[in-house]
Parts: structure tokens; C-alpha cells; sequence
């Protein structure tokens, strides 16, 4: 009885208000930084596909300031959520920089540059990768558009590319969990790859099928 008396004089819970008030402030920060972090996110993300729809229209300049832009969100991302790393991996953090990759991605294939490396733009690899893929389906709308225009050699470049894309993409052999669902992304790249393949290849056997009708319709007018 004796000790039970003890126990029960001692307080264990005397530091449950210093415990409580630790763990509230922390989480309070948290909060602060989550509601902070993801209107930033959004932007970023207007400003990645303004920069693309700038590539698409040739105005490279301005998509480079768009650029620019993002990127300056993303820093401000990753000041926030320092001291959080939890919060860089949430999902809306890592649409942003895969918006964000595919964008740095399309400008640097529209202009003719080499990729950028994603330590140097500064995202994770998941979301680079995936952004990559995404940027695959970007150059499919290239080659459309440089069909109407009828450079043959633009397109067939493009469309190298885009192999390439696939193949690097399809080497990377790593669960889901680890690649942000990458196989999915590498379907969808060989798939708008093939679709692109096929389109180019019917305008250009179009294109010979109407070349030899002139020839014809120049032959038979030379004969009358």
C-alpha cells in the first residue's frame, strides 16, 4: 500500500503541458509552411506551361523569363519548407518540379540545346524523369507542326529525339515507389512516339504519292 501511495504522489504527467506545447508549436510551423507552400506550387506550374505554350509559338524569350519565374517559386518552396522535408515530398511539391523539369526540357529541345541536368534546375530525379516523358509528348505537336510546314528533316529530328527519350526512360528498371510511377509516363511515351512515327510516315508517303501524280500530269500535258 505503501508504494502504491507513492506512485500515486508523484505527478507523471507533470510535463505533459511542456510536451503539448513543444509538439503544438512545432506542428503550428508545419502548417505555416504547408499553407504557404502550396498556392506557391500553382504558380509555379502556370508559369511552367506558359513557358511551354511560349516554345510552341517561337517567342523563346519570353518563355525564358516564365521560366525564370518558376524557378523563382521553387526556391521559395525549398526556403519554406526547410527544417520539413516531409513537405517536399507531398504530392503537389513534386507536380511542381515535374512541371517545372518539363518545361526547362521543352525549351532547351525547342531551341536545339542539350537537356539541362536536373541537379542544375534543381529537382528531384523522379520528377525530372517524369518530366521528361511528359516533354516527349510536347514534341509530338513539334513535329505536327513542322509537317505543315514541310521540313521533313525538322521532323525526323524531332522524332529521333523522342527515341531517345523512350530509351533512357525504359532503362530505368526501379519500382513505382522510387520513380514516381515513371512506367507509366514511359508508356506514355512510346505510345505518342509510335502515333507520331506513323503520322509522319503516311504525310510522307502522301507527299511522294502526290509528287509522282505532278510528274504524270506534267508528262501527259507535254505530250499534248
Amino acid at each position: 500500500m505503501k508504494d502504491y501511495q507513492h506512485l500515486v504522489q508523484h505527478n507523471s504527467t507533470s510535463n505533459l503541458d511542456s510536451i503539448g506545447e513543444k509538439i503544438r508549436t512545432a506542428l503550428g510551423q508545419k502548417h505555416q509552411a504547408r499553407e504557404s507552400v502550396y498556392p506557391l506550387t500553382r504558380k509555379v506550374v502556370q508559369e511552367s506551361a506558359n513557358a511551354i505554350r511560349a516554345v510552341h509559338r517561337g517567342a523563346l524569350d519570353e518563355a525564358l523569363t516564365q521560366l525564370k519565374a518558376a524557378k523563382a517559386f521553387l526556391s521559395e518552396i525549398e526556403k519554406n519548407t526547410s527544417g520539413h522535408e516531409d513537405l517536399r515530398n507531398t504530392g503537389y511539391v513534386e507536380m511542381a518540379e515535374k512541371e517545372y523539369a518539363e518545361a526547362s526540357c521543352v525549351f532547351a529541345l525547342g531551341k536545339g540545346d542539350a537537356l539541362p541536368d536536373p541537379d542544375a534546375i534543381g529537382v528531384e530525379y523522379p520528377a525530372y524523369l517524369n518530366g521528361l516523358g511528359e516533354a516527349a509528348g510536347e514534341l509530338r505537336r513539334m513535329v505536327l507542326d513542322a509537317l505543315r510546314k514541310g521540313d521533313v528533316q525538322r521532323c525526323e529530328a524531332i522524332l529521333g529525339e523522342m527515341d531517345d527519350i523512350y530509351t533512357m526512360l525504359s532503362t530505368m528498371d526501379f519500382p513505382d515507389a522510387l520513380t514516381g510511377n515513371l512506367k507509366r509516363t514511359t508508356d506514355m511515351v512510346r505510345g505518342v512516339t509510335e502515333r507520331t512515327r506513323g503520322d509522319l510516315t503516311m504525310a510522307l508517303r502522301q507527299a511522294r504519292l502526290e509528287e509522282k501524280l505532278r510528274d504524270v500530269e506534267r508528262k501527259l500535258g507535254g505530250k499534248e
